[in-house]
């Protein structure tokens, strides 16, 4: 992976993969050279805005014109992220005539660049898809790396492709118009690139809370920066998640069952993924492979964020029941990830239910 940055000039990370090469840009204003940001990937002419309404009544009027096709929209929220939206997707194209001269632009949060990308991952076997990020959740995670898909109502995730952007645009001035909440739930993914692979970024990020929630560029276009470059070179060593890639899923394996079992409806993905790491944290330090300040440490940090949704209300069981049905189990096998100490991780594949119920347990879940 290379990097350059010329003065004035966006941050631009190369990833360059079996599948093709990529840049992600990074730059505040950004967004508002998006037509010659295509132009410059060389993109089809004919180009779809895929977005949701939400996203859209905040950017749309300075948007639109990046492109000459009326917008496709579709419902925001993450139980919205299903093969039938794609389907509303497909009719929208078929209607206009897209065909292989055609290419998607994804604009929103994580569940608009997973649809609209695996509507072209799969959209006449493929067309290119550029995404630009408008939560700090896809900008930091989600939009990078080529993975695109739908849920399925027993499990995130289980439906998908790996289809790689022809271009990632990443603007932090976007992100203006995020609810806290929001913004802090993509926070909780720079928590997570901090524990797999930087003590350097977990510690900035917990020193600058304060100017990074209020979005200050200084603070918060480093930690953006940073994500994108840990995550970017975990990709180009591991595309299709073999062996390094599975890092990334460090609280994801409890966190993305806390999300089907509550049906999608009461966590942000970056809620549930905080609960996983404190699961996978405490599961580790149990074991003694993580330092009980470490672990007290990603505590800590998670708690100084601010609230979390209830989840004193929810069974361990039934956690571990949906664990089973995770997209990480292979020969009915399922990978866990460690946590060893702030900045590493190791793969386990011995997690026993009664260990892991004690872990959910310790995290405010009931026995």
């Amino acid at each position: 992976m290379g990097s350059k940055q010329p003065r004035n000039e966006p941050m631009r990370l190369s990833v360059r993969t079996s599948s093709g090469s990529y840049t992600i840009e990074i730059a505040s204003g950004l967004a508002g050279q998006l037509r010659a940001t295509m132009d410059a990937a060389r993109l089809p002419a004919r180009r779809f805005i895929v977005s949701s309404q939400t996203v859209w009544r905040f950017h749309g009027d300075d948007l639109q014109n990046a492109v000459d096709e009326e917008a496709i929209l579709i419902p925001d929220g993450e139980r919205y992220k299903q093969l039938a939206t794609v389907g509303r997707i497909y009719d929208a194209l078929i209607r206009a005539n897209a065909d292989r001269s055609s290419a998607i632009v994804a604009i929103g949060g994580g569940v608009v660049g997973d649809v609209a990308g695996f509507a072209a991952a799969t959209y006449l076997r493929g067309i290119p898809v550029v995404q630009v990020p408008t939560t700090l959740l896809a900008q930091v995670d989600s939009a990078v790396g080529g993975k695109v898909g739908v849920n399925h109502p027993m499990g995130k995730n289980l439906i998908g492709a790996f289809h790689p952007p022809a271009a990632v645009v990443v603007d932090p001035s976007l992100l203006s118009t995020l609810p806290r909440r929001e913004f802090r739930a993509g926070l909780y993914e720079v928590v997570k690139y901090g524990v797999i692979a930087s003590r350097t970024l977990f510690e900035r990020t917990a020193a600058e809370l304060t100017p990074i929630f209020a979005r200050e560029s200084a603070a918060l276009l480093p930690v953006v920066a940073e994500s994108c470059r840990i995550k970017a070179n975990i990709v180009e060593q591991d595309e299709r998640e073999s062996g390094l890639r599975r890092t990334l899923n460090f609280g994801h394996t409890a966190g993305h069952a806390l999300e089907a079992v509550t049906k999608y409806r009461r966590f942000l993905h970056g809620e549930a993924v905080a609960y996983g790491m404190l699961a996978a944290a405490e599961l580790a330090a149990a074991r003694g492979v993580l330092p009980a300040a470490d672990r007290e440490a990603l505590a800590a940090h998670i708690m100084q964020m601010g609230p979390l949704p209830p989840v004193s209300d929810l069974s361990a069981a039934d956690i571990i029941e949906a664990t089973k049905r995770d997209k990480k189990v292979i020969a009915g096998t399922l990978h866990f990830v460690l946590p060893t100490t702030i900045g590493s991780t190791t793969m386990v594949s011995d997690v026993a239910p009664k260990e892991l119920s004690r872990a959910l347990v310790a995290i405010g879940l009931k026995a």
